[in-house]
């Protein structure tokens, strides 16, 4: 029972035999050697969406305001995706924060809500560079919301 493993369409699963990598199972019927293959990880080839929680920016004229993203990734080489980094969705996580503060920290506030396009390919163009060395394809990333602080918030609406 052990030496067959049939391999869902969207999943890719990495062998590893006696500790090694050996070989990546594709999607099918596929055989193991029972006790001395085993499988390290299973990989989720579809595309894949992450939001992560609103984060405080300052902005160039130095206002905080909290800004809320999306990320859509995709995993395109399971075997890097596996042993290049230990948890590649925090990595992605921690990238994402520290490249919207270094773009969101060059705007002042003005330009911040009116440039999310700018943004939104920047910080994608940054991330997708970084992680090609990971197996990991970074296909869009959205700014969902910049919220000002309040009492800019109040000034807007009554302008």
């Amino acid at each position: 029972v052990k030496a067959v493993r049939i391999v869902p369409q969207q999943r890719q699963d990495v062998v590893e035999r006696l500790g090694r990598y050996k070989r990546t199972l594709n999607p099918g019927l596929n055989l193991l050697v029972p006790f001395i293959d085993a499988v390290r990880t299973k990989v989720d080839m579809r595309e894949q969406v992450v939001s992560f929680p609103p984060q405080p920016v300052i902005t160039s004229d130095n206002l905080v305001v909290s800004i809320d993203t999306v990320l859509y990734f995709k995993v395109v080489d399971s075997v890097r995706a596996t042993y290049e980094i230990s948890n590649f969705l925090q990595a992605i996580e921690q990238l994402t924060v520290t490249t919207l503060r270094n773009v969101i920290g060059s705007l002042d506030l003005e330009r911040a809500l009116t440039s999310r396009e700018e943004i939104n390919r920047h910080l994608s163009g940054v991330l997708d560079e970084t992680t090609g060395r990971w197996g990991i394809k970074v296909t869009r990333v959205e700014i969902k919301a910049i919220e000002p602080p309040a009492s800019i918030r109040d000034s807007m609406e009554k302008q």
